[in-house]
C-alpha cells in the first residue's frame, strides 16, 4: 500500500484508513484508487481487522477523479480513450473491493465529497459526518455527467433524490445527506472520529463469522427478485446456524450470558 497517499492504523481490531492528499484534495489518481484496492484487499484477509473507518485529512474527504491527471491523457494518439477506461474500470473494480471486503467499511466524512468521492462515501457499508460536510455530484457543471457515482448513489437513495443530485450537481448539507439516506448518522464538527470508532467498536465485538455471513448476503440479495432474494437469504441462514458462533450465541441467549465467539 501507498503510505503517503494512503495511511492506515489498526487499533483495537479497528482499521483506519485515511487519505493523505489534502493538496490534491485526496482526489481519486490512478496511484489513490490502486492503493485503497489494495488496502480493502489486504484488510479482508487480515483476521485482526474487525472493522474499518475511512477518513481523510484536509477540509475535502474527496473531490472525486483526478481531473488534471485525466486532462493529461488527451495528449495521447487516442485522445485518452484506452486511459479513461483503464482508469474507469479500475475505479469501478476499487469500490466492488470495498463491497467485497467481509469487514465492514464506515466512512468518516469532515469536510466535502464530490463526484467519485461522493461515491466513495455511498459505497461504504455505513457513514458518519460532521455537520458541516457537504456532498454533491457536480460533473453535470461541467459537462461529464457522473454516470459512475450514480451507480452507487442510485442503490442507496431514492430515484428522485439521486436524480436531483445528479441533474443540478448542487452541494447538499449533511443534515439533507442523512434525510435521504446517504449518511446515517450526522454529528457536531469535531465528534465525527469519535461517533465513528463508537459504531466500529460496536461492530467489531460481534461475531466476524456472522457479521462476514449477513454483509456477502445483503449486498447479493439487494438486486434479487422477491423469490430469488428468499432463497439465497434461506440458504445463508442455514449456513450461519450451523456455525460455531450462532451455536453459541443462541446457547448464550437461552442461558442468560454473554457469548464468547470464536471468530
Amino acid at each position: 500500500m501507498n503510505d503517503t497517499l494512503l495511511s492506515s492504523r489498526l487499533e483495537d481490531n479497528i482499521l483506519t484508513l485515511t487519505l493523505n492528499c489534502p493538496e490534491r484534495r485526496n482526489s481519486l489518481s490512478e496511484a489513490m484508487i490502486e492503493a485503497l484496492h489494495e488496502a480493502f484487499v489486504e484488510a479482508g484477509d487480515d483476521g485482526d481487522v474487525r472493522a474499518i473507518i475511512l477518513a481523510a485529512r484536509g477540509h475535502v474527504f474527496c473531490a472525486g477523479h483526478d481531473l488534471k491527471e485525466m486532462t493529461a491523457a488527451r495528449q495521447n494518439e487516442d485522445r485518452g480513450r484506452a486511459y479513461y477506461s483503464k482508469i474507469m474500470d479500475k475505479c469501478a473494480r476499487m469500490m466492488m473491493a470495498m463491497v467485497n471486503c467481509p469487514k465492514p467499511v464506515i466512512a468518516r466524512i469532515e469536510g466535502i465529497a464530490t463526484a467519485a468521492g461522493c461515491q466513495l462515501v455511498a459505497t461504504c457499508d455505513l457513514a458518519v459526518a460532521s455537520a458541516d460536510s457537504k456532498f454533491s455530484t457536480p460533473g453535470v457543471h461541467i459537462g461529464l455527467f457522473c454516470s459512475t457515482p450514480m451507480v452507487a448513489l442510485s442503490r442507496n437513495i431514492s430515484r428522485k433524490h439521486a436524480m436531483e443530485m445528479l441533474l443540478l450537481g448542487e452541494m447538499i448539507t449533511a443534515e439533507k445527506a442523512a434525510q435521504i439516506g446517504l449518511v446515517n448518522r450526522v454529528c457536531p464538527s469535531g465528534e465525527a472520529e469519535a461517533e465513528a470508532l463508537k459504531i466500529a467498536k460496536i461492530i467489531a465485538g460481534k461475531s466476524q463469522v456472522t457479521v462476514k455471513f449477513g454483509k456477502e448476503a445483503f449486498y447479493s440479495q439487494i438486486d434479487m427478485n422477491l423469490a430469488d432474494a428468499y432463497a439465497h437469504t434461506c440458504d445463508v441462514m442455514v449456513q450461519n446456524m450451523l456455525a460455531n458462533d450462532a451455536i453459541e450465541g443462541i446457547n448464550a441467549f437461552i442461558e442468560k450470558r454473554k457469548p464468547v465467539w470464536t471468530s
